[in-house]
C-alpha cells in the first residue's frame, strides 16, 4: 500500500511515501521547469556537426551560472558533469566529452537545475545536420510517446495506465521501450517516489492525487529494448546497437490534469 504525506511535512529524504505539493511548490517548480526548458531550447540553435559534447555540457554550466542555479547533475553520485550528453544508441546518461558530433547523429542533453532548492528536470533529442528518416522516425515516435503518456496524467488515474499508454503506442509503431530506467517523483529531492514505468497494465500501480510531482521521460529503441551499461558506470547503451531516444518532461497532477512543468514551444 502507498502512503501519501504531505511535502511540507516529509524529511527531506526518500522515505518511499509520495509527496503531494501544494500552490507554492508548484509556482516554484514552475520557475525551476521553466529554466530547464530554456537552456534546452538555446541549444536548438547551437548543437551542429563538429560542436563536442564537452561544450555542450560548458555551455549548460554557464547558463546555470548566468541564471544563479546549480546543474543537479554535477557531483551527484561521482558524476562531474553538468548534463548528460547521449549520442546515437546511447540510451541515456552519456559523458560530455572531446568527440565532435558527426553530420547524421542525434543526441540526447539531459539536464536538472536547481532552482531555491528545487529541481526542473527535462531532455531532449536534437538533430546534427540532416538525419536519417529511420532516425527521424524514431524520433518523432519518442516524442509522441511522451506526449500520450502525459496526456493519461490525471487525478483517478494509475501510473499503469501511463506506461500502458506509452507501450502499446510505441510496440504499435514496431519500436521498444527500455525498461532498465524510469521516471521518477521529483521536487525537493531529485529522485523520490513513485517510479514511474514507460510500460504496464492500466489500473496497475499508484493511484494519481493531485499535488503530485514527477517525470515522465521515455527511452525508445529502433531495435530490442535491450541495454548494458558500460564500464564507467553510467553509459548505457542498446545491446544491439540500434538508435535509441529519449524525451522528457516533468508534470505535476493537478485537479482536472497535469501541469508541464517544462513545457516549450521549440521541443519539436
Amino acid at each position: 500500500m502507498v502512503e501519501f504525506v504531505d511535502a511540507d511535512t516529509a524529511p527531506a529524504r526518500n522515505t518511499g511515501q509520495v509527496r503531494l505539493y501544494n500552490a507554492d511548490a508548484f509556482a516554484a517548480m514552475r520557475k525551476a521547469g521553466g529554466l530547464a526548458a530554456a537552456c534546452l531550447d538555446e541549444l536548438e540553435d547551437l548543437i551542429v556537426p563538429g560542436l563536442t559534447t564537452e561544450a555542450i555540457d560548458e555551455y549548460v554550466m554557464a547558463f546555470a551560472q548566468r541564471h544563479s542555479v546549480l546543474p543537479a547533475t554535477l557531483y551527484y553520485r561521482g558524476f562531474r558533469h553538468a548534463s548528460c550528453t547521449s549520442i546515437n544508441h546511447v540510451v541515456c546518461h552519456g559523458i560530455p566529452g572531446p568527440k565532435a558530433l558527426r553530420e547524421g547523429d542525434i543526441v540526447n542533453v539531459d539536464v536538472t537545475f536547481i532552482s531555491d532548492g528545487w529541481h526542473g528536470d527535462s531532455s531532449r533529442m536534437y538533430r546534427v545536420g540532416e538525419i536519417r528518416r529511420a532516425a527521424e522516425r524514431l524520433l518523432n515516435v519518442t516524442l509522441k510517446a511522451l506526449n500520450i503518456g502525459v496526456a493519461a496524467v490525471k487525478p483517478g488515474n494509475t501510473t499503469g495506465d501511463i506506461g500502458a499508454a506509452i507501450q502499446n503506442y510505441v510496440e504499435g509503431e514496431r519500436c521498444s521501450v527500455v525498461r532498465e530506467f524510469c521516471g521518477h517523483g521529483v521536487g525537493r529531492l531529485f529522485h523520490d517516489m513513485p517510479n514511474i514505468l514507460h510500460y504496464g497494465r492500466p489500473g496497475d500501480g499508484v493511484r494519481l492525487q493531485p499535488g503530485m510531482i514527477f517525470t515522465i521521460e521515455p527511452m525508445v529503441n529502433l531495435g530490442r529494448p535491450h541495454v548494458k551499461v558500460l564500464s564507467d558506470g553510467w553509459t548505457a547503451v542498446t545491446r544491439d546497437r540500434s538508435l535509441s531516444a529519449q524525451y522528457e518532461h516533468t508534470v505535476g497532477v493537478t485537479e482536472t490534469g497535469c501541469e508541464i512543468f517544462t513545457a516549450s514551444d521549440r521541443m519539436l
